[in-house]
């Protein structure tokens, strides 16, 4: 599959109501952001049956079965997460059994409205200490079966890569990286690039805090449902170090003419081994923000000077810039 440099993330088009939503979401609005993706030339929607319990994917399917067939993006969904039916504010657990795996990819089947899905991820790995060859299998299994054209992991360290690697190869890894995580650009990344696995990272824009519109009374004013509330980066000192970086983001937007969340997305996208950038949005207008990062390049004097403002703020963890990786664990 050759995909867009940015794809869709549909994590807040579940809804609110569950342990880790993002609050209240208008299924309409969904809809017209995933369309209007498209339009801008996006050709992946990223998604997952935790997302609002299977209701992000249900949007997702409405609109794929809108969309005249030749013009549908690739969807990439996820497997291994399951919810308490009677529950919906109880913490997801993780069951990675054949028989869950194979009961959650016909239920993604029918709520995407598809007979094959482009890409199954584990989601997370098991909470247990299994293997990932305890699991792995069932996911080669489907690909070998056609139920699903590739096989990827997520959240997956460098171990387990090279667990799965020897059952049957690992078409994709989804690492939490951005200017704010980079703990991947050390080991996970490199070990990708290595071993023809692409890397479609998630939460480039650290849930909105690297967009340039986050403030410390917006996050003050989320509602009690938003998970952000309860998140580390979005707390204390954390929180302004992190509201400083986007601020010398700033700077070099200004340089180019385009967002600070376009440049947060391309700086993402500047690492060797990384195929491209999962990045959420709720409406329309939002693509509008960091759209263009596909096409931003960053020269040396811009990774040189985010380098500089990563270190004098303190924000974050990990390699500060491409092709500083350091050495594998």
């Amino acid at each position: 599959m050759e995909i867009s440099r940015v794809g869709l993330g549909t994590w807040a088009q579940g809804g609110g109501g569950f342990l880790f939503s993002w609050g209240r979401q208008d299924d309409r609005e969904s809809a017209a952001a995933i369309r209007r993706a498209v339009e801008l030339g996006t050709n992946w929607v990223d998604t997952a049956p935790a997302y609002g319990h299977g209701h992000a994917e249900e949007v997702v399917g409405s609109v794929m079965a809108s969309i005249p067939e030749a013009d549908r993006p690739y969807v990439f969904t996820k497997a291994g997460r399951r919810w308490d039916e009677t529950d919906p504010m109880a913490p997801l657990y993780t069951d990675l059994s054949p028989a869950s795996v194979h009961k959650e990819v016909e239920g993604s089947l029918r709520r995407l409205r598809t007979e094959r899905i482009d890409l199954l991820q584990v989601h997370w790995p098991p909470t247990d200490g299994a293997r990932a060859e305890e699991y792995w299998s069932s996911f080669v299994s489907l690909r070998d079966q056609g139920k699903v054209r590739a096989v990827g992991v997520s959240n997956h360290d460098l171990a387990a890569l090279e667990q799965a690697e020897v059952i049957g190869h690992v078409d994709s890894l989804q690492p939490p990286f951005s200017l704010i995580r980079r703990e991947a650009a050390g080991a996970e990344i490199p070990w990708c690039a290595e071993h023809g696995t692409g890397v479609i990272a998630y939460a480039p824009l650290q849930a909105g805090l690297l967009t340039g519109a986050m403030t410390a009374e917006r996050v003050a004013s989320m509602p009690e449902d938003d998970w952000r509330r309860r998140n580390a980066e979005f707390v204390g000192e954390r929180l302004q170090r992190n509201l400083s970086l986007a601020e010398r983001l700033g700077t070099v937007a200004q340089r180019h003419g385009a967002s600070t969340a376009a440049v947060a997305v391309a700086w993402v996208l500047a690492w060797p081994g990384v195929t491209g950038a999962i990045v959420g949005a709720r409406r329309p207008g939002q693509l509008d923000d960091w759209i263009a990062a596909a096409d931003l390049s960053l020269e040396d004097d811009d990774l040189a000077e985010i380098a500089g403002a990563l270190e004098q703020t303190g924000a974050g963890a990990g390699p500060r810039r491409p092709g500083q990786g350091g050495p594998r664990l």
